[in-house]
Parts: C-alpha cells; structure tokens; sequence
C-alpha cells in the first residue's frame, strides 16, 4: 500500500464529501444465505463461538472458497505471507484488489458496491478512518478468539474494528546517496537536504502520510490537539526546497527518487532488509524529536459477500501464527504484550525492530478527527507552488 495506500486517513466528518469512485455497479448481490450453520448465519455472526464454533466457521467459509480483500501490497508489513499462509492452511483463495490503493479507496469500494458480490470482504484501515466507517454504519461486529487481549483504546467497544498491527513515524535514508543520514525532524529542514525528502503518499487520503505530519507537529511544540505545527514544517520544508511531491514506494526508493523517506518503521526497516542485495544502504531512524506511533485497524465489511470467510481471515490474522507474520515483517502486532507474557512471541523477529524508548500514546478520536480536519482544510496550501 503505498500509501496512499491502503492505510490512509481523512476526515471523518469529510468522509461524505470525498465522491465515492464511480464503480460499475455490475454483479448479483451476494447469497448469504449459504454461509450458515444449523440455522446460523456467517453475516450476523459476533463470534466464532455465536456461529457454532470454529471447525463450523471453517467448514463455512471454505464452501464460500473466497476471499475478497484490497489494498493489501504483498511487501507490506509481511501481507504477502499472510495471505500465502492463510490460502494454505484453509484452501481459500484470496484475491487482492488495488493492492495500492488507499484507506478512503477501501471505504469507497464498500459504499459503491454496495450489495453487489464484488465488494470486498474486509478492510485493513488507517485508525481513523476505521473509526470514520464505523460512524457511518459499514461495519460488522464481531470479536476474535483474543478480542479481550487487545489493549483498552486500541479497540471499537462493539467490535467493529479493532488495531491489528502498527509501528512509529521513522525517517528513512539511502546512505550511499545521502552523505549524512538525517535522524530528526529538525535535521530535514538543513540546506543538504533540497529535493530529497518524501512522505509515503498524501496526508489527507493516507495514514502513514498524516502520521508523518502528526510526528512533525509533536517535533514543532504542537501537540495531538494541535497538528498545525506540522502543516507550518512541511510548509517551510517546501519553500526552502527540501520536501519533494513524489510520493515514496518501494520503486522511488530503489530508484533513489525519493532518498530520505518519512514513513512507518516497519516499513523502512523491511526496505532496509529487501534493498540490501541491490546495492541500497537504507539506515532507518525513529525520530526523537518526534515520536508518533499508530496502528492500523481491522475490520469487516457490513455486507461483505463471503461473511464466513470475512470472520476466519480475523480470526487467522489474530492467532499466534498470523500477529507472527506481522512480528516478522518489523510491525508490533496487538496481541504483541499478550503474547510476550504468554511465551508465544516470536522473540528473534522482536528483538529486530527498530529502536524506541518510552511508551506509546494515541490520539483520541476527536483529536484525530480535529486533525483531519485541519489537514483538509490546510494541506494542499502548506505545500503548493
């Protein structure tokens, strides 16, 4: 998901006037009605356990044999072994739509295809727009075998959402292009910089990007009620040169397009890993300056076309072998406390990620919303001409 990706952030009270994509509104709506178990069906299900079980949401979901997923790149945060585990331990194909796409195009395929069996199943959103398509009434309740263990403040009370795997703001940098790596907020804005520092998509359509201008804010004195420091960084970043409108992906990383890059740690450190055969010395630093963590979110579409296998890809992506996977593509999974004390953590793939110290606070919904708002109104001026 470059992000743009599937992992955006936008106002939630903007969300009604972003124009849905104007989709083709092809394709029977999908028959619930066979993804049921003595009487109870998938789409109405809360629980494993409310729709008779595990081995009955299994046997369910693979007589659906489908799942319909978007935005999901295969080299984010690991998906791509999650997805392979997931069809091999099941049989179930998943197919991936606009594995770029962003958190808002999630949320437009929902609202467009409405009805129709080619919406998808299930969403992986940036916080707050999980919180945005919960307000408006596109997601479905239900909670994982360990929805109890997933931290207070990191989930949905009703369980329409809830965090799945996260990391913090870092800054990435192509050592062998860049002579001095920079490592804080305050060091992007130095004259050696000019042209090369990039965010991973654009602040009002992507999560990655808006938490980017979160951190700057903290880095700037503003605070999560107050991001507009952030918007004034980035504003003098792109008059004094430095900040480039290439949105950065693995492709502009490579290509050294875009050689400092703001973005999430997991991220970073997976190109740090992936660009290490060709030649890219990536050095990734979480800055002091400005320390921002957030985590995305799962959730389930309302009216998803394959309900029983919408709730099994929940319930394998919180399973110790799915929050695993996450571990050992540099993301903290949100069992990651829980399965530390258990002794089921993967110790070798945690004792990889990068370095943070402290403990990590969230925005709250309303000051994420403030902030989205702000960004809306504020973005596109901060950084034009």
């Amino acid at each position: 998901m470059t992000v743009s990706l599937p992992r955006t952030a936008v106002l939630s009270g903007s969300l009604a006037v972003v124009a849905a994509f104007a989709l083709s509104a092809c394709g029977a709506a999908p028959d619930n009605a066979s993804s049921t178990a003595d009487g109870k069906s998938a789409a109405t299900a809360t629980s494993a356990a409310d729709f008779g079980g595990m081995d009955a949401l299994v046997k369910a979901a693979k007589k659906e044999g489908t799942l319909q997923a978007i935005a999901l790149p295969r080299d984010w945060a690991n998906y791509g072994a999650l997805i392979d585990g997931f069809q091999k331990k099941y049989g179930i194909k998943i197919k991936v739509e606009n594995p770029d796409g962003s958190s808002q195009d999630e949320i437009n395929a929902v609202t467009s295809r409405k009805g129709q069996n080619r919406a998808p199943d299930v969403l992986d959103l940036g916080s707050s727009f999980a919180l945005s398509a919960a307000q408006q009434g596109l997601l479905a309740p239900y909670k994982v075998a360990d929805f109890a263990d997933i931290p207070e403040g990191q989930k949905d009370a009703q369980a329409r959402w809830y965090n799945d795997y996260g990391g913090y703001i870092s800054i990435g940098c192509d050592a062998k292009r860049v002579k001095t790596c920079p490592t804080t907020f305050a060091d992007l804005l130095k004259p050696e910089y000019k042209g090369r520092v990039a965010l991973n998509g654009n602040p009002t359509k992507s999560g990655s990007a808006f938490g980017g201008v979160y951190a700057a804010a903290l880095a700037g004195g503003g605070s999560f009620d107050d991001i507009q420091p952030g918007l004034d960084f980035f504003a003098k970043l792109k008059k004094n040169g430095n900040y480039t409108p290439v949105e950065s992906t693995p492709a502009t990383v490579e290509k050294g397009e875009t050689p400092i890059s703001i973005d999430w740690d997991y991220l970073n450190a997976g190109y740090a890993e992936e660009f290490k055969s060709k030649g890219v010395d990536w050095k990734v630093a979480v800055p002091g300056d400005g320390t921002f963590s957030q985590y995305y979110s799962q959730a389930i579409n309302k009216d998803a076309p394959h309900p029983a296998a919408a709730r099994l890809w929940q319930e394998y992506l919180y399973s110790t072998e799915g929050q695993n996977l996450w571990l050992k593509g540099y993301a903290r999974p949100a069992l990651m406390t829980a399965m530390d004390k258990a002794g089921t953590l993967d110790t070798t793939a945690a004792a990889k990620l990068p370095e943070v110290s402290g403990t990590p606070e969230f925005p709250t919904e309303a000051q994420q919303s403030k902030a989205k708002k702000v960004l809306a109104q504020g973005w596109a001026k901060a950084v034009s001409g």
